[in-house]
This record gives structure tokens, C-alpha cells and sequence, in this order.
């Protein structure tokens, strides 16, 4: 199996070196990751300016070469696939942080999965909670393996999203955690006096049972199948049946 890695906090992070290490068992693993983090960027492509492709300086275990680019987790999917034509599956991960709910709409760990589906390459995100300390990698590697024992061997296009707690007891088919959040503006200052602020979210509702949310909170792996289509097809449903043809 031939298998692309990227993510969305930079080559120098040790989540991606976590899960090269571990890809590495399954196949032949390369790397090609942003050269910076790129946190939140959403599914970002670049197009005003021409990218840069460089050999990694720092070695992974398992693998022989990594290259860094000057782009986002989708330029990295788009260049990666564009260099060696034959990856079968694209990782991206692990995110230092979760991934959960709402926050895929701006996640750019799951962007780089979704580019790869877009290219008909199946993708797999994958992520977990990060404090004050970096995560406990080995703790989560047998789970991270485990999840790559479900999701490598399934042959159709697919596109996947999973997330590690801090200390997993097992393993969830989870879907979509999605409950509204109220904006907060939280104002700083700089060193000189001048002023800064800073944009978070507070939810309004508590995580569903069956969600992704819901399994990470109480200790379990999320994994969540999800799909390109953002149709709602329930409203498209209703507005066909009651104003099938739109007049001008």
C-alpha cells in the first residue's frame, strides 16, 4: 500500500512523526507537509503564487524521505498525489488538537483528507486534545493502529474522521456533533498598549449521544464517515414538492 502523509501543524510536529512511524506497517509511507503550521486553514489553496517543494532536514522512523511546502494541507494532498501518481490512501495527522463537531467546517487536518477524496483518493484525518504537555503518543499508538486496521482495508472512496482522547478505552462509529456556539471577543493588548483580541466560541448545548464530541468526552475513539455532498436534502425535498417549477 502505498500511503501519502500530510497535516496541518507543520513537518516539525511530533504527531506527524507519530503517525508516519506507525503508517510505516502498512506500507510504503512519504511525506509531504507544510513547511510552517497551518492550523484552521480551512480547505485554503493556493493559486496567486507558485509552491515550493523540499527535502525534510529531520528523519522519521520508517521512512527513508520527507518534503515540506510552502502551502496549505490541501496544496500539500494536491502536490503529494500530483508527484507520485500511485498513493492509494492519504493520512493527515495526527492534529495537535481536536477535530470534532463544528470545527471541521475550518479544519485544515481534515482538509487534506477531503482534498485527497476530491482527487478520488480515500483520505483519513486524524487528531487529539492537546494542554499544557505534548500528547502521550505511545499511549495512543495501539488505538491508532487499531483505527487504521478498520479503515485501510475498505476499498471503496471514502472519506473518514477520527479522533483520540487523551486516554482511549475503545473505539466508536460516531457521527457529526453539530450544536450551536455563542461567538466570543475576548480584547487584549500588546506590550505597547495597543489593542488585540482574541475570537473563541462557547457551546450552547452539550454534545449528543452517538457523536463524535460525545465519544471523546467520555473517553472513547471517534471515528465519524463523512461525505463531500452538504446537500440538505430534506429542505430540497420540501421545496420541490411545493414549488416544483421556480417562475421568473
Amino acid at each position: 500500500m502505498r500511503i501519502l502523509i500530510t497535516n496541518d501543524d507543520g513537518i516539525y510536529s511530533p504527531g506527524i512523526a507519530a503517525l508516519a512511524e506507525i503508517a510505516s506497517r502498512f506500507g510504503e509511507v512519504r511525506i509531504v507537509a507544510p513547511d510552517v503550521e497551518q492550523s484552521s486553514m480551512g480547505h485554503a489553496v493556493t493559486h496567486s503564487r507558485p509552491l515550493s517543494v523540499k527535502s525534510s532536514p529531520i528523519t522519521f522512523t520508517g521512512i527513508e524521505s520527507a518534503h515540506r511546502v510552502n502551502g496549505t494541507p490541501a496544496d500539500c494532498v494536491a502536490i503529494g498525489t500530483h508527484l507520485w501518481t500511485d498513493t492509494d490512501v492519504v493520512l493527515s495527522g495526527i492534529n495537535m488538537g481536536p477535530n470534532l463537531g463544528n470545527s471541521m467546517w475550518h479544519s485544515g487536518t481534515l482538509a487534506g483528507a477531503k482534498q485527497a477524496v476530491l482527487l478520488g483518493i480515500k483520505g483519513i484525518a486524524l487528531s487529539t486534545p492537546v494542554g499544557k504537555t505534548e500528547p502521550d503518543f505511545k499511549k495512543l499508538a495501539p488505538f491508532v493502529e487499531r483505527a487504521l486496521e478498520l479503515l485501510l482495508p475498505i476499498e471503496e472512496l471514502s472519506l473518514f474522521n477520527v479522533n483520540f482522547p487523551e486516554d482511549p478505552q475503545d473505539i466508536l462509529w460516531t457521527r457529526q456533533s453539530v450544536r450551536l456556539y455563542d461567538g466570543v471577543i475576548v480584547p487584549t493588548t500588546d506590550p505597547m498598549g495597543r489593542k488585540l483580541y482574541w475570537s473563541t466560541v462557547k457551546p450552547l448545548e452539550a454534545a449528543e449521544e452517538g457523536t463524535d464530541r460525545w465519544a471523546v468526552e467520555n473517553g472513547n475513539v471517534s471515528i465519524t464517515p463523512l461525505r463531500l455532498d452538504l446537500t440538505a436534502e430534506n429542505m430540497l425535498a420540501k421545496l420541490q414538492s411545493e414549488q416544483p417549477i421556480l417562475q421568473s
